[in-house]
């Protein structure tokens, strides 16, 4: 029987290639392997789609806000972006403005607007819960994948750690089945060690470097919201006043 170990020890220790250390490995260190490449390739998956996205929300406020500030009216506006066929084609910024443009639609369509002072302040308010409700669906739809990063980030590191102290058990059976403290019998059970450390690393520094950057960028589309939803409030007020 210690015959047989020491032949596979040393068959194994002939090949170190990276495919060589995964055949070769425990079936425990293989699970811990599959599960670090998994999450590292999930993780990749989710850092480009957020890329992306980044990018087209970036693009779609700044269009937003120049044809806002452009001088043209509210109204216009929204019915620019109601004929379109999808409003979800709109930025996070556009879905804000069109859930405050629905809510004064139904006011002034009913008349509410001219109702008095209490009508008006209970306008105001609903519109500003409403602007407020759909920046948090907003943000929690930026905010998608962000739970995963963080995970990953925390807890790869520990399962390759996992993955380590195991090859390293295996290294330490080998020589106490082979007596044996020659490199050649050590070698793979260390090298399959080093592996899943590599490979949880390779999982937990980007998705803790995306998870750092991801969150600035929503903080800063958040704030940009807030700011929005504030600027806008200032102007229904004013219509509100002239109404008076």
């Amino acid at each position: 029987m210690e015959q047989e170990v020491v032949k596979e020890v040393l068959e194994g220790a002939s090949n170190i290639s990276l495919w060589g250390l995964f055949l070769q490995a425990d079936i425990v260190v293989k699970l811990v392997m599959l599960i670090l490449i998994l999450a590292s390739v999930w993780c990749w998956t989710i850092i480009i789609e957020k890329l992306f996205l980044s990018r087209k929300e970036l693009k779609l406020a700044d269009k937003f806000e120049n044809e806002f500030w452009s001088g043209a009216s509210l109204d216009d506006i929204y019915d620019s972006m109601s004929d379109e066929n999808n409003i979800k084609t709109h930025g996070a910024i556009s879905r804000v403005f069109s859930s405050a443009m629905q809510e004064w639609r139904r006011a002034t369509t009913s008349g509410l607007v001219s109702k008095g002072m209490d009508f008006k302040a209970s306008l105001s308010q609903r519109i500003d819960r409403g602007m407020g409700v759909a920046i948090t669906r907003e943000i929690g739809r930026l905010e998608r994948g962000m739970t995963f990063l963080a995970s990953i980030g925390s807890v790869a590191p520990f399962i390759g750690l996992f993955g380590t102290v195991w090859g390293i058990m295996n290294s330490f059976s080998a020589i106490a089945a082979s007596k044996n403290t020659s490199l050649a019998v050590v070698a793979p059970g260390i090298a399959e060690a080093l592996f899943a450390t590599a490979l949880g690393l390779l999982a937990a520094i980007p998705a803790v470097a995306a998870y750092n950057k991801f969150s600035n960028d929503i903080e800063k589309v958040s704030l940009r919201l807030e700011n929005f939803s504030v600027e806008f409030m200032a102007i229904l007020s004013r219509r509100l006043d002239e109404d008076a």
